[in-house]
Formats: structure tokens, C-alpha cells, sequence
């Protein structure tokens, strides 16, 4: 399915729980770092995501951060009780497998399609805590960054079926 047409998916599925988003395209990017000259106007909270699993529990783990924040993958994975050391990067094709997005488009936006419940959640509490009245993900494709107020994504991401966790990652 073309990201387009996954897009679309994702925006009807949002109109269907009464959500209202922003989006700004912008050309194809495949990091952070090449994503913040097209969004770095916008007012809110920018998102890094990594999708990961626990080599020894066979979780898979959606990680949604600031931009601008590092990760130590050990210290991260003590603060989910995966043990230090077990927390890598998925292949792309458990990500297509799960969430239907491939490498450069990774989105907690995704979540609608792990329809089984086997991604774990993981959100940086300043994305709730931080009073930003907008925090923008990719929409399925690496071409366009889409805003949603930040009741409005804890509501998609229950609707999903997904219980956030939250994580402090100051």
C-alpha cells in the first residue's frame, strides 16, 4: 500500500474519533536532523521515534522522544525492566510487519494498525507534561509532518488499544 493511501487511512481514522490535525508537507526526509529545516517554524513539541525490541522478552518497543534528545538504549531499557544490554533496533520488516510504515516514516501514528497489541509504547512525559499545545509526527510518510493537540494523540493512542507508557527522560 502506497504512503498515500496509508495517510488517508490514518486521517479517516482520526476524523472517526473527532481529531483535528495540522499538517505541513515538506520534501522526503529520512532523519530528524534533515526534517527540522521544514518544521523548525512550527510552535510545539517535534518527535524522534525508534522502533525497538528486547532480544531476550521478544517485545517490541515504539519509542517516541523529543528531537532532540539522545537515548542511552541501556539506561532505557532498565527504566522498562528489559535488563541493560537487551534493547535493539527492529528489523524494517518487523516494523512493516506491525506497523505498516518502513524505515524514515516511523510513527506512534502507526499504532491504528498493530491491531494485536504487540508494540509496547513508550512516550516521553514532556510530550504530556510540557504545555505544548501541538506535537507533530510523521503521517504515515516522511514527507509531511501532522500536529495534534496532545489530549487529542493520548485519546488516539488508547483508541489503538495501546496504554502509553511514560517515561521521564530528563
Amino acid at each position: 500500500m502506497a504512503s498515500t493511501e496509508k495517510r488517508k487511512e490514518l486521517e479517516d481514522y482520526l476524523k472517526g474519533l473527532n481529531v483535528e490535525t495540522v499538517c505541513e508537507e515538506h520534501p522526503e526526509v529520512f532523519t530528524v536532523e534533515a526534517m527540522m529545516p521544514y518544521v523548525q517554524h512550527l510552535a510545539g513539541a517535534h518527535s524522534k521515534n525508534l522502533f525497538l525490541k528486547d532480544k531476550k522478552k521478544k517485545c517490541l518497543w515504539l519509542v517516541t522522544i523529543l528531537h532532540n534528545r539522545q537515548v542511552n538504549l541501556n539506561d532505557l531499557a532498565k527504566k522498562l525492566g528489559a535488563g541493560s544490554g537487551n534493547l535493539r533496533f527492529a528489523d524494517e520488516g518487523i516494523m512493516m510487519e506491525k506497523l505498516n510504515v518502513g524505515q524514515g516514516c516511523v510513527t506512534p501514528l502507526a499504532l491504528f494498525y498493530d491491531k494485536q497489541g504487540d508494540v509496547k509504547f513508550v512516550l516521553d512525559s514532556n510530550f504530556v507534561d510540557g504545555g505544548h499545545e501541538i506535537i507533530y509526527f510523521h503521517p504515515m510518510t516522511n514527507s509531511a509532518t501532522m500536529g495534534i493537540k496532545p489530549v487529542d494523540f493520548l485519546h488516539f493512542v488508547k483508541e489503538t488499544g495501546h496504554e502509553p507508557i511514560i517515561v521521564n527522560f530528563d
